[in-house]
Parts: structure tokens; sequence; C-alpha cells
């Protein structure tokens, strides 16, 4: 039957990838992701034979040859937040679209605030924009208060119209832009409501052509899932040249900064905040916090340096064996990878004769940082032996190695900044793989012990 006049077309389309389907599937054909598919109307088809709909806005860049394009390296703006600056690679770059993610409350606009008000302080000649889509003026002027915001080329738009946003920005033709957040702007053609994957896809469309042909640098704040994720498709994130990550929150005061994608710089750098009544204070020496409360004399407490982009980190890695009172142990992991936990315990009990995996397995990261390298893991294992042989590390000893399937401690990257900030913060002895011994220019004041194995590690470090 033919589909009633004036009535609106209906699609499902792909919160993952954008796929658009007449009907509902549970799992979508171009992701192949499941219960992704959510209705919405359909936008209308553009006019005329091969009439597209316009993304971009007047007076695009003409195509050039590679060769006259003028490379230039005084690129990056300062925000002025180091923390900040290192995430995103040393600064801004111009026309760069960067997008914000992280949990309601956990500090993304109040960060955005203060970094705005520092480029607008920096560049006085010029304004800044700054796009609320969830607070009116009056109440992003009380937050502003509370930050102690004070720079007069700060303007605030209160709107959530996408089209009459980029109108203001044409004509304002401001230093920086910030948009909060991405889910509440909307184009008026399209018939779909805001946020859904159709809205989310053109309207960052259209601020990634504004940043381009303006080489305005352009920040959005992104809503997340309970997954974690971004919400929206996620052609948004492919869009973008920067993905910045907020970790933490809670009752937890700190927060940590990650940069899961960047065009311009490393992938894998971090900063660390602190959450205060007057807003985000950057954490300069993350080390020292995050071994601050470290116990004195404590079974299953280690320590390891990890690298996180140019930053060497120190952090503890706290474990707790138990006997389980289930027919199936427990193997509990925070802020490092439980199958890697698995993997460290069936090595104890295979190349050391620790009998350890009939036992509830306990690790956790203090501090809430989340680790990835893979450096970390001869500490894993130290502190899961400590605890198990109800024996304390000594206290100034830094543990570090891979550790392998064959019980093999294999060499890790970057040795010698991982020693230096060991020695700075005090550490006498560190445990090493012996490759790295051989080969690592050691810094004063610290003893480096090299082993081979597993076994040989944990006999070195009692």
């Amino acid at each position: 039957m033919a589909r009633a006049a004036g009535k609106p077309r209906t699609v499902y389309a792909c919160a993952e990838c954008g796929h658009q389907s007449p009907k509902w599937l549970g799992q979508c054909p171009a992701c192949r992701q499941w219960n992704t598919l959510a209705e919405e109307v359909a936008a209308p088809e553009p006019k005329g034979a091969g009439a597209p709909r316009g993304w971009g806005v007047p007076g695009a860049a003409r195509p050039l040859p590679l060769r006259e394009v003028e490379a230039r390296d005084e690129e990056r703006q300062r925000t002025g937040i180091g923390e900040l600056d290192r995430v995103l690679g040393g600064g801004v770059v111009p026309g760069a679209l960067v997008l914000l993610g992280g949990d309601p409350g956990i500090g993304k606009s109040t960060l955005l605030l203060a970094a705005l008000d520092r480029l607008a302080a920096a560049r006085p000649d010029g304004t800044v924009l700054y796009v609320s889509g969830e607070e009116s003026a009056r109440q992003v002027k009380l937050r502003a208060d509370r930050l102690k915001v004070t720079a007069g080329n700060l303007s605030v738009l209160a709107e959530t119209d996408a089209q009459k946003v980029l109108h203001a920005a044409e004509a304002l033709r401001p230093t920086a832009l910030a948009v909060d957040s991405i889910q509440t702007q909307y184009l008026p053609e399209l018939p779909s409501a805001p946020g859904t994957v159709t809205q989310i896809r053109e309207v960052a469309a259209r601020f990634m052509a504004f940043a381009k042909t303006t080489e305005t640098p352009v920040f959005l704040v992104g809503h997340v899932t309970k997954d974690g994720a971004i919400a929206g498709p996620r052609v948004l994130e492919h869009m973008v040249d920067t993905v910045l990550y907020f970790e933490g929150g809670g009752a937890h005061p700190y927060r940590v900064l990650r940069a899961h994608k960047n065009r311009f710089g490393s992938a894998s750098e971090i900063g660390v905040f602190e959450m205060k009544a007057g807003g985000l204070a950057e954490v300069a020496n993350p080390s020292a916090l995050f071994l601050a409360e470290r116990p004195e004399d404590a079974p299953g407490s280690a320590v390891a340096a990890v690298l996180n982009g140019t930053r060497t980190v120190l952090v503890e890695i706290q474990a707790l064996v138990a006997p389980t009172g289930y027919g199936t142990p427990r193997r509990t992991a925070l802020g490092i990878d439980s199958n890697r936990v698995a993997l460290l315990a069936a090595v104890l009990e295979k190349k050391v004769g620790m009998e350890i995996l009939s036992c509830d397995l306990f690790v956790n990261v203090a501090g809430g940082l989340s680790l990835d390298d893979p450096a970390a893991d001869l500490a894993a294992v130290a502190a899961l032996a400590s605890s198990f042989r109800d024996r304390p590390l000594p206290p100034r000893t830094l543990v570090l190695g891979e550790v392998g399937l064959a019980g093999e401690v294999r060499a890790v990257s970057q040795p010698e900044i991982r020693l230096a900030e060991a020695a700075r913060l005090g550490f006498e002895r560190a445990i090493v793989p012996a490759a790295n011994a051989r080969h690592a220019e050691v810094p004063a004041g610290i003893e480096v012990v090299g082993v081979a194995t597993v076994a040989e590690a944990l006999d070195r470090i009692a």
C-alpha cells in the first residue's frame, strides 16, 4: 500500500556506523553490531537531479599542488593549561576539530571554559566563542564566576540551531569555537530530532567544514553512553582530528584526560587533574600523587614505571590473594586487563610452582589509572606473589619487565627514562629485564638488577 501523502518517511539508523535500513534489524548488516538500529525520520531527498546537500561554507579553497602548499612550524596555540596542551600534542592546531567526551559531571565543560578563558587572554585582539546548548547564558556566567573566568573577549551564545551558530561564527570570526554539546545541536532542514544519528553526522560535518575553511580550532563536547563510548555514530570519531576522553569521576578526586586519537600528536598521552572547589587543578607530578598513600611494609604492593606517550608515571599495583569461598575462583582486576592477570597467574603456577590458580585474585592499580603498558607485567606478578606469601616487597624497589608465557622476562622500551623517574622519587633498587640491565644507562643513586625469568626475579626481590 502506498505511503500517505505528506507523512514523513522513517528509517532505522545504526548508532555505530550510520547505516540506514527501511526496517528494524537485530544486527546491523554494515558493521555487524547487535541492537544498534534506532528509528528516526529520514532526511528529505535533495531537490533536482543530482543536487547534493551542501556541507561546506562559502569561499571554499581551490585545489593546490602539494609542492605549493606552505608549511609552517609555529602552528599551535597554547591553551595555557599544561596538561591539556600535553594531551593535544603541544597545543591547538588551527583548523583542528577536537572531540571531548566523558561521563556527566566529570568536568568537560569546566576544563573547556577554563581553556577558552586562557586562549582569549592570550589573543586580546580576537574573540573566542563558547556555544552552550544545555545552559543559558546566565548559567554559564555563574559557572564562569566560580572558575574566575575574566577574559573580556570571551563571548557566549546559548543556541541549539547549528545553522544560526555557524552564521554567528561567520560574522564573528573567532580565534576558537567551542560547542557544548554536539548532541544538542540540530539543523532545521532535517526532520530528525537532535541527538539522532543523522543530526549528529550532518552537524559535525558542518562544523568540520567551518574549521577547515576558516582555520578556526573547534572543540566539540560529546555525551557518552552507558558503555562509556561517545553517543552517536562511530563516524563522528572518524571525522574529528582529535578524540579526548575524561576518565575518573564519582567519589575519586582525580581526573585523567586521555587521547584516544590525535592526528597532530601522540595518541597515548595523558593529563592528570584534581577536582577542587574552584575547578580543575593540574597535577604536575602524577608519580608522587599515585604513590603518596602507598602503605609501608604491606604485602601485595609493587611499583612499576609505565609510559603514557612522552610521560613516565610510577604507579602502585596492588594484589590480594585469598582462599576462594566458591567452586570457581574469582578474578577481579581494576585498571589492568583481567585476561592479563589470569595469564600472569598461570605463569606463576606453571613456571614458579606457586599454587595460586585455586585462590581468588584481586588486582588494582592505585589512583584510578588504566594501564596498557606490558612493562607492568612483572610488578603485577611480584604483587601477586607477595600477597600469596604474605611477605612485603622492599619499600624502595622498582619492578619492571614484560612477562612471557615461557616464564621469561622480556626487555621494555626506553628503560633510561623509567629509571630516571624512579631515581628522582628516591627509589634505590630496580629489578629490570637482563637485556635492559646490560645496555641501559643507569642514573646515579639506584641499583639495577637484571633478571631473565620470573623465578629469578622473585628470588632477587626478596
